[in-house]
C-alpha cells in the first residue's frame, strides 16, 4: 500500500498541541513510518518537532513479488540465514509471506539464523516465528548485535563457510544508493557468506519541495537542531534545497548555532560524505531515544536560549 502524506498529518507531527514559543525547535527528516515515534520522543523532551520528510520507505507490489519468489519452498530451503538491515525489511518480509503457505521454512535439522538490528528485533516475535517455521521455533536462532550496525551484525554472524544468506534491502529511487548496503554485502562475502540480495522495498526521494519546511523556517525564526536518521534523508534534503536555490552552507549561515545530529555512526559518515558536518552522533543507536538524548544534552550544554 502506498503511503499518502496529507497536510493534516504533517501539521499534527510538526506542531504538537502543547507547543510554546519557548521550546527549542528540532527538525527531523525521517520517513513517515518512523515519524510518529521520533516526534513523540522529541515532544517528551519539551522540544517542538518540525517534520520535514525527504524520503519514503515502503514495499511496492513489484518488490513484494520479488521477495515472495525468494520465500518459495525451493528457494528458502537453500538458505541458512536471513539478515534484516532495517525495520521496513522485516515488515516487507511479513507482508510478502501473507501470499504464501506457512510455515515458510521446510523441515530440516540445521539451525536457521535470523539477524536484525537494535529494536527491530522486537518484530521477530512469536507470531513471526510461528509463520516462519511452525511450532518448533527452537529451530531458529534470532540474533542482534549489541552495537546496531551492519558491521557488528556481520561479526555476530561469524564465518559463513559458503552458506547462503538472504538480504532484503531497499531499492533506491531518485537518489544515489548509499554505500551502506554494498559495504554490508562485501563484508558478508569476506566472512565467507554467500549473500542473496533482494530488493524488498523502495527508498524514494519525496521530490523537489520536500525541503520546503526548512526554507520556510528561515523566515519564521530559530531552528535549534536537525536530526538525520539515514544518509538518504541527508541527500534528499540537499537535493530539495538546491531546487530552492539553497546550499547547505546557507543553512549554517542562517542558523550558526544549529546542532546537527546523526542517529549512529553510519548515518554520520554518510552525512559527512555529502558535505554535512555532524555535531552530535548518538552513542546509543539501537533506538531513536539515543539521538534524542544526545540532542538534549548538546543543547543544554550550549545553554540554548530556548531551553
Amino acid at each position: 500500500m502506498m503511503t499518502t502524506l496529507t497536510p493534516t498529518t504533517m501539521h499534527n507531527l510538526m506542531i504538537p498541541t502543547t507547543t510554546t514559543a519557548a521550546k527549542p525547535t528540532v527538525a527531523f527528516t525521517t520517513p513517515p513510518n518512523y515519524a510518529t515515534r521520533l516526534s513523540h520522543l522529541l515532544t517528551l523532551k519539551s522540544f517542538t518537532p518540525l517534520w520535514c520528510p525527504t524520503i519514503i520507505t515502503e514495499p511496492t507490489p513489484q518488490t513484494l513479488s520479488s521477495l515472495a519468489l525468494h520465500l518459495s519452498p525451493h528457494s528458502i530451503s537453500l538458505l541458512s540465514a536471513i539478515a534484516f538491515p532495517s525495520r521496513t525489511a522485516i515488515t516487507a518480509f511479513s507482508t510478502a509471506s501473507l501470499s504464501l503457505p506457512t510455515p515458510l521454512l521446510p523441515p530440516h535439522e540445521d539451525t536457521f539464523i535470523i539477524a536484525a538490528l537494535g529494536k527491530d528485533v522486537e518484530l521477530i516475535d512469536t507470531t513471526f516465528l510461528l509463520n516462519f517455521c511452525g511450532g518448533d521455533i527452537s529451530r531458529v536462532k534470532v540474533i542482534a548485535p549489541t552495537i546496531a550496525t551492519p558491521s557488528w551484525l556481520v561479526q555476530l554472524l561469524g564465518t559463513g563457510r559458503g552458506r547462503k544468506l538472504l538480504c532484503p534491502v531497499p531499492r533506491v529511487v531518485g537518489l544515489e544508493e548509499p554505500p551502506v548496503v554494498p559495504d554490508f554485502l562485501r563484508e558478508l562475502e569476506a566472512a565467507e557468506w554467500v549473500p542473496i540480495r533482494v530488493d524488498a522495498y523502495e527508498t524514494r526521494w519525496l521530490g523537489p519541495i520536500c525541503g520546503k519546511g526548512i526554507v520556510e523556517r528561515s523566515e519564521e525564526g530559530l531552528l535549534d537542531a536537525m536530526v538525520f536518521t539515514s544518509s538518504g534523508e541527508v541527500e534528499g534534503l540537499l537535493k530539495s534545497l538546491r531546487e530552492f536555490g539553497w546550499e547547505w552552507e546557507m543553512v549554517r549561515r542562517r542558523w550558526p548555532n544549529l546542532v546537527v545530529a546523526a542517529h549512529g555512526p553510519v548515518t554520520a559518515a554518510g552525512a559527512e560524505r555529502l558535505g554535512v558536518n555532524v555535531d552530535v552522533v548518538s552513542g546509543r543507536f539501537d533506538s531513536f531515544q539515543g539521538v534524542v538524548d544526545a540532542v538534549d544534552a548538546k543543547l543544554r550544554g550550549l545553554g540554548s536560549t530556548c531551553m
